[in-house]
């Protein structure tokens, strides 16, 4: 007899996150051997050669670099707004007993590596990279709770997700805020304006995917010329989809019944193919299905394998390959400093305010997560990678020289707290067990 395992939303959340970070991992280290080998050119010159639209009259054009951390990484973060949307409705932070938890971790976490960042930054010239340390990589650090399977309690995996959303929310403020250009206020006029009729339809419950497509595409291209960078378009696309279905549970079943038995009915004859009215009657299940799907979840759905198998890995093989061997080039003071606010100040942030504040009884801890597992998830938390990179070629997209530095500091920085974060994880488990 065979056994079906069903698995949980969050459950299978968790397995698309942490095969995404074996994923992560190998597209870094391609990055890395492919730029530091002797064809290390033909790697920078693939990712600068220009894409775009040109005619006569008009042209749209930017190196492919661009189009990977202005294009599809605007999708990425249409998915965490999709994400984020749900976990604030629905999901686990629709509640301030809920929220407060890891809303403390992540202040914890967000904080503190930026007050270290500009306590050891010594040059005003990378002084904007004080956002580097903030965000964590929820894939990474999924994958590495993975590997510790049950040794770690599904309450500390949705913790660390939680948190990382929150740090996510945090990453998105500060680039909107701090990190985007010079506004051209008609042309982000113009965006908002077309967001604001597509929140209405989605509050009177209309909802098309051509229109969100066609209005996604126009934003997008406003947002870039506008000064705001363009993957702030996703997010406050995403918050324009409806969670609400269009129809009740009950609705549905009814309809579900009324289906099948005129499926039941017309199948008189056993045929392997349909008859016209059994082709209608699926049809109708068709448009029931649609109808009782809530919108963000399916489009959620939908696209995360999508942003975990092939946006994030693209992303990181575009961004990591660092020219190692030309470390006569590297500000070292940078690379440290990323490190030690990567690894200390996510360890000792969260770790800090989480134990202040259950100590003050803001929070309650749930009771199958010990207070050594949260100094480990602390540490992974210090895994920065993708939004880390992202945010780094922000800030030093005036001055690139100091991009590399970046780079080796969050990879390095990443990699020790992964370490230290699996070693107190693995360490703490088999005390408990």
């Amino acid at each position: 007899m065979i056994k079906r395992v069903f698995l949980t939303p969050f459950q299978k959340f968790v397995k698309i996150e942490s095969f995404s970070g074996i994923l992560l991992m190998f597209a870094t280290v391609l990055a890395l051997v492919w730029a530091n080998s002797p064809y290390g050119d033909t790697y920078r010159e693939l990712w600068q050669y220009d894409l775009g639209i040109i005619t006569e009259t008009f042209e749209f054009k930017k190196p492919l670099i661009l189009w990977i951390n202005d294009g599809l990484m605007a999708i990425f973060f249409f998915l965490i707004g999709l994400e984020i949307k749900r976990e604030l409705l629905i999901g686990e932070l629709n509640s301030p007993k809920k929220i407060a938890f890891p809303l403390v971790g992540a202040l914890g976490g967000m904080l503190v590596p930026v007050m270290f960042f500009l306590v050891l930054n010594e040059s005003p010239e990378t002084a904007k990279g004080w956002g580097i340390p903030m965000a964590t990589d929820i894939a990474f650090s999924l994958a590495i709770l993975n590997v510790l399977g049950k040794r770690v309690p599904l309450s500390l995996k949705i913790f660390l997700t939680a948190f990382a959303i929150v740090d996510d929310i945090g990453a998105v403020l500060v680039i909107a805020i701090f990190y985007s250009g010079t506004i051209n206020l008609t042309l982000l006029l113009l965006a908002l304006t077309m967001l604001t009729i597509l929140y209405v339809l989605s509050y009177k419950g209309i909802y098309s995917k051509f229109l969100m497509f066609i209005f996604g595409v126009v934003i997008w291209v406003l947002f870039l010329k506008s000064g705001i960078h363009p993957t702030i378009a996703g997010i406050l696309l995403a918050f324009s989809v409806p969670i609400r279905q269009k129809i009740d549970t009950s609705t549905f079943l009814v309809e579900l019944e009324n289906v099948y038995r005129n499926i039941k009915q017309a199948s008189v004859l056993k045929k392997p193919i349909l008859s016209h009215e059994q082709i209608r009657y699926v049809d109708n299940l068709d448009d029931w299905s649609y109808k009782f799907q809530s919108p963000l979840q399916h489009l959620e759905h939908n696209l995360h394998g999508w942003v975990a198998y092939f946006i994030i890995p693209i992303f990181a093989f575009a961004n990591a390959g660092v020219l190692i061997s030309g470390s006569e080039h590297l500000d070292i003071g940078l690379v440290v400093n990323i490190i030690i606010c990567l690894v200390l100040g996510k360890g000792i942030g969260i770790t800090t305010i989480v134990f202040a504040a259950q100590k003050l009884k803001w929070i309650e801890i749930p009771k199958d997560i010990s207070f050594k597992q949260i100094i480990g998830v602390a540490f992974l938390a210090g895994i920065g990678f993708t939004m880390a990179i992202f945010i780094a070629s922000l800030a030093f997209v005036s001055a690139p020289e100091f991009i590399d530095s970046a780079k080796i500091g969050i990879l390095i920085g990443s990699f020790i707290s992964a370490i230290i974060g699996y070693v107190i994880l693995r360490v703490s488990s088999n005390s408990v067990s």
